[in-house]
């Protein structure tokens, strides 16, 4: 994402200057539009779509063969809004985090504007990779998937979702969606904007397809696994901003990478051989999460090995042009450091065709002032 400074003068009204600086502010008042309508009974009903969660079930205690009952969720058309609205709650914060934080940063290190525009894009990352990798794990445990991992391919009941896994999904796809706007807001370069607009896709892309799918869990622990290794190419990257010492940082990262690609590729091929792994149904339904049958299977596994050989092409591709970049940059520098060394020695060992190295010359001698 670009820097984006703040200037002392005020610009015209609703100019597009005016609209950049003061854009948070402006997407508060339409949110508190949305809030301020569960005061009035006429709007509380419309405010709710977009504030909570929708598609909720009460699931009676004898399905679920508990103490009590409790509400599951399914997805549908309402959880538009509610994405519409979270996703300006992801924008207010974008730029709270990048005006009381890394504007700070910057003013204090003093970077140049290129590496400002890339320690705002790792900085705001790293928060949201952070955030999501510390939540998606809890949301792992509470909902036992680490100890029985079998809930990764088993199939859910009524292909429902709980409160904390839909809400994080919805929290997922809304943050995504932000990213839209901010390319706008940021000022991204042109040359930049189709290389974002990718990275965005490709997750958006991913996590609609596990939340349509009711590929949660799957879904869940790739995410985690992904931000994780994402969140240390940023703090490194952070970190060489900072001080370029901590260049190492950047080769521990990419044994990480390496990593964690193997183990997606292992954990969605396990999976998909896995999961619907009983009888394969010809009549697909995505509503009732009945997609045991040979096409999505293949759907599923080409894209998640699609996604990691393109990013994995990518991360070779950097550091093919890096070594090309650096091989070339040392031998000029050897090039020219030969040349610098030949010349002073061959002004040293002859003058004028003579040798002179192993010549005494003398100090001029003073002329003596006539009386």
């Amino acid at each position: 994402m670009g820097f984006r400074k703040k200037s002392t003068r005020n610009p015209p009204v609703l100019s597009q200057e005016f609209i950049l600086q003061n854009h948070a502010d402006i997407v508060s008042c339409v949110g508190m539009f949305f809030v301020l309508g569960l005061m009035f009974e006429g709007t509380a009903e419309a405010s709710i779509v977009f504030l909570t969660l929708q598609h909720g079930v009460v699931v009676p205690a004898a399905e679920e063969h508990a103490a009590g009952s409790r509400s599951l969720y399914h997805y549908g058309a309402k959880d538009l809004a509610t994405i519409f609205f979270y996703m300006l709650v992801a924008i207010i914060l974008h730029a709270t985090i990048q005006e009381y934080v890394l504007d700070k940063i910057n003013r204090r290190m003093q970077f140049t504007k290129a590496r400002q525009n890339k320690f705002n894009a790792s900085g705001q990352f790293s928060v949201f990779y952070f955030v999501s990798c510390v939540w998606g794990a809890v949301v792992l445990v509470s909902e036992n998937c680490l100890a029985d991992p079998a809930l990764l391919w088993r199939a859910q009941p009524h292909s429902m979702m709980t409160f904390q896994m839909k809400f994080f999904y919805i929290s997922q796809l809304a943050y995504w969606f932000h990213a839209f706007p901010e390319l706008y807001f940021q000022k991204t370069k042109k040359q930049d904007v189709p290389g974002q607009l990718v990275y965005i896709g490709l997750h958006l892309f991913h996590i609609t397809g596990a939340y349509l799918l009711y590929l949660n869990h799957l879904g869940l622990l790739l995410l985690v696994l992904h931000y994780f290794v994402e969140l240390l190419s940023h703090m490194c990257g952070l970190f060489y901003f900072s001080d370029e010492k901590y260049q190492k940082g950047i080769s521990l990262w990419a044994i990480v990478f390496i990593l964690g690609r193997l183990v997606t590729l292992i954990v969605s091929v396990l999976t998909v051989g896995f999961h619907l792994a009983g009888s394969h149904s010809r009549n697909p339904d995505s509503v009732t999460g009945n997609v045991n049958v040979l096409a999505a299977k293949i759907a599923v596994l080409s894209s998640s090995c699609t996604i990691q050989a393109y990013i994995t092409w990518n991360l070779i591709t950097l550091w093919f042009q890096r070594w090309i970049e650096d091989s070339n940059l040392q031998a000029s520098f050897v090039k020219k450091k030969r040349s610098l060394s030949k010349g002073k020695s061959s002004k040293k060992g002859t003058e004028n065709g003579v040798e002179t190295s192993h010549r005494v010359d003398f100090a001029p001698k003073r002329k003596e002032k006539s009386s």
